[in-house]
């Protein structure tokens, strides 16, 4: 972790807590939080299922000074396309961040690397935050093949970023954040996680493919997350790995007392 690059902390809802539950959560957060300190620099992202994205929730956040994400966006603004998210009516609702690619929609729900370029192309030309999800399964990496898998993962994804960063005009504002977070599938809700080590090394492999592909000056400031069954008990030594930038927590998010304990790692 370095000072040169944002500290992002965020948690993944999942498909968990109604509106009214949310709202209770964040009363319990803020409570737990005032015996921390808060860095303003610090970037605390929680990212609730879609119908807990309204205005209510979002004053319940703000008041533990937590943004709210989505978890998943459409690559258009309209249409056709029954149960997806756009990324217009984000920005209107007052949203400004959004995963993308999450191992589970990876999964379950047929996102591809395309797929998932495409979403982030879209998002960050209607103004969102993004952070984009990469990560090997379980035989991928007893197979030797993690960097490979990153590298393909990668792929659309930096070819996007180049466009966008390249491009006439499309200069993306300094408030703009895209950050990617290393979720490795095998250490997601299963009490797995990858050592320090383990977290380091692949967090400074994703950073030299960006270095090679788009130069050290976007390799530098890019956050770089890690996902996959952190904890109070871990966060701190993962946060004091050279190239982590911050967390992306699942279940842990759930339970205020201990995710204050989180936020308050960076």
């Amino acid at each position: 972790m370095t000072d040169s690059r944002a500290r992002i902390l965020a948690g993944n809802w999942k498909m968990n807590l109604t509106p009214g539950e949310a709202i209770e959560y964040f009363g319990a957060l803020e409570k737990h939080m005032m015996g921390h300190a808060r860095k303003s620099s610090v970037h605390r992202v929680i990212f609730p299922p879609a119908y807990d994205l309204g205005t209510d929730v979002q004053r319940a956040a703000a008041a533990c000074q937590v943004e709210l994400g989505a978890q998943n966006v459409h690559w258009e603004d309209k249409g056709a396309f029954t149960a997806e998210i756009s990324p217009a009516a984000l920005v209107a609702l007052g949203i400004h961040w959004t995963l993308v690619g999450h191992s589970e929609r990876r999964q379950y729900f047929g996102e591809t690397d395309q797929t998932a370029a495409q979403r982030f192309k879209r998002a960050a030309n209607t103004g969102l935050n993004v952070m984009y999800c990469i990560g090997e399964r379980l035989q991928e990496r007893e197979a030797g093949q993690t960097q490979a898998v990153l590298s393909r993962q990668l792929g659309p994804f930096l070819g996007v970023l180049k466009e966008l960063l390249t491009k006439p005009g499309s200069a993306r504002p300094d408030k703009q954040m895209w950050c990617l977070a290393y979720e490795p599938v095998w250490a997601i809700g299963t009490g797995k996680t990858a050592t320090n080590a383990e977290a380091e090394e692949a967090h400074r492999y994703i950073r030299q493919t960006v270095w090679d592909t788009l130069g050290m000056g976007v390799a530098q400031k890019m956050s770089i997350l890690y996902g996959g069954s952190v904890t109070t008990e871990n966060v701190s030594g993962l946060m004091q790995q050279p190239n982590v930038d911050g967390v992306l927590v699942g279940g842990a998010s759930l339970k205020p007392e201990g995710f204050a304990r989180i936020l308050a790692s960076a």
